[in-house]
């Protein structure tokens, strides 16, 4: 919208004043204070604004000072005096100015939070932007609703600490965990600790969108207990440096001939083949060659050489022919729906696997595909 120029005068103070109720010196407030906010200012202007806000602010009827904290919320023009004002009134007139007012200081903020009231908390939680100083004191003084709050705003500025300090004094809501797990930027720290609390669902989440680190995965995916555990097979998926994740793996002896059989007959071929690249301690290119283009002897001599048992050799022999079918005719390796196939597949040829490892497969294959899409496709496989 164009700005227009205006002149304030004492008159619109006047004519405000005029208005012989409440509804109608609230309706003139609101018009008033929407043409201040539209109008391009003098500095004479200005300062006549301002005056007219301090009259409104005082008035002696909340609808008047409702109209005007809800018209200049957003307002620059707003003095940090009135906004102060209007922020100690009743939560109708307060909780819009708080939300929403860049007139207000960090000190005026965090004054506000260590009051205690919830309903004011929660909305300098949800400001447009929350300092980094703010979100600290919300982080250990704020209730729980508006600290889930605060987690949820990404243009809040929580620091590793604020976020530790959520998960300190949280951990155990669901909410608050979830609200903090789905935030755009995590540290690692942070992540690995949401990863131990959060649901299935947003534990997937957290593996998938922001990698936790190999030794937290190991030591999760190793830990008993009544829900599901981090699977090291998708957790490898996730990784931006596979050959590191597969060496690090290594270095803490959860690189086995399990996990690597779990993983070829998910169809997992590049994790197979980074695994058995490191337990030989050959170049994955070379590696690739013995698996793919070395004839039938040259994936018995690097699996040989990476000191695999010999009992299960027919087993990754079967995964890899089973991967080498349906790759030439012409399925897309890298997709849901080749997991699939090739999962079912290498179950149908009954290969001689231990026993956990058919009933991990068995269970991934039991597992509900995502949407019904990727169902049908398998399905008509």
């Amino acid at each position: 919208m164009t700005a227009h120029r205006a002149r304030l005068t004492e008159f619109d103070i006047r004519r405000l004043i005029k208005a012989t109720d409440d509804d109608e010196r609230a309706s003139a407030a609101h018009k008033l204070c929407r043409s201040i906010d539209r109008a391009d200012l003098t500095d004479e202007d200005r300062e006549a604004a301002q005056k007219i806000m301090r009259v409104l602010a005082n008035d002696a009827a909340e609808l008047v000072r409702r109209a005007l904290a809800i018209t200049l919320k957003s307002s620059d023009l707003l003095p940090r005096d009135v906004a102060r004002i209007l922020a100690s009134d009743v939560d109708s007139i307060a909780l819009p100015i708080i939300g929403s007012s860049p007139a207000f200081s960090d000190e005026d903020l965090i004054e506000i939070v260590r009051a205690g009231s919830a309903v004011r908390q929660v909305a300098i939680a949800a400001r447009p932007t929350v300092s980094r100083d703010v979100a600290d004191v919300l982080s250990t003084d704020g209730c729980e609703t508006a600290v889930r709050t605060l987690a949820s705003n990404d243009n809040a500025d929580l620091s590793e600490k604020a976020m530790g300090n959520v998960v300190d004094r949280f951990g155990q809501s669901a909410e608050v965990v979830a609200a903090l797990a789905y935030r755009q930027v995590l540290p690692l720290d942070i992540t690995e600790r949401l990863v131990a609390l959060a649901s299935d669902a947003v534990r997937e989440h957290l593996i998938t969108r922001h990698a936790v680190a190999p030794e937290t995965a190991i030591r999760l995916s190793n830990f008993a207990r009544e829900r599901a555990t981090v699977d090291l097979i998708d957790q490898a998926g996730a990784s931006a440096d596979l050959a590191t994740f597969v060496a690090q793996l290594n270095s803490r002896k959860a690189l086995t001939a399990s996990l690597l059989l779990r993983a070829l007959a998910r169809g997992k071929m590049t994790l197979f083949e980074h695994g058995i690249a490191e337990l030989s301690s050959t170049p994955h290119q070379r590696a690739w060659l013995m698996v793919h283009d070395a004839g039938p002897l040259g994936l018995k001599a690097i699996y040989d050489r990476a000191g695999l048992p010999p009992r299960l050799f027919q087993a990754f022999r079967a995964g890899v022919d089973t991967w080498r079918q349906l790759s030439a005719e012409g399925k897309d390796t890298s997709g849901e729906v080749f997991r699939e196939q090739m999962l079912e597949r290498f179950l149908t040829q009954r290969p001689n696997a231990p026993r956990d490892d058919l009933a991990y497969l068995m269970e991934r294959l039991d597992q509900p595909a995502s949407n019904p899409a990727r169902l049908s496709a398998v399905n008509a496989a």
